[in-house]
């Protein structure tokens, strides 16, 4: 699962290995700032994979985490608001996907 918030991009996976918990990995350690805190999980760096940054959390953690980041939504153009939350180097990346999607577009 891909989730972009305000405060970054996630990938969210149950790994074999660790199936009661959720491995959500980002390529930058602050998309994984908030989740930490929250979890009070340490933040593992993994130098040599695709995601650098992961923690692993409970589904309830996850599921918090999920449900904070909708209640704290209160902007109207989630691109204008990345410029703020992250600068313009996110928000450029951020601007390819959102372009790379209309290539899926009914």
């Amino acid at each position: 699962m891909w989730v972009f918030t305000e405060t970054g991009f996630v990938s969210a996976v149950r790994k074999v290995d660790s199936p009661s918990k959720i491995t959500v990995r980002s390529r930058d350690k602050q998309s994984l700032e908030v989740l930490a805190e929250l979890s009070e999980t340490e933040i593992i760096e993994t130098p040599d994979a695709d995601y650098r940054y992961r923690v692993l959390v409970s589904d309830d953690i996850y599921k918090v985490w999920l449900t904070t980041t909708v209640d704290m939504l209160d902007y109207d153009n989630f691109k204008n608001r990345i410029v703020e939350t992250r600068g313009h180097v996110f928000h450029h990346a951020l601007g390819n996907v959102w372009t790379d999607m209309h290539a899926v577009a009914d």
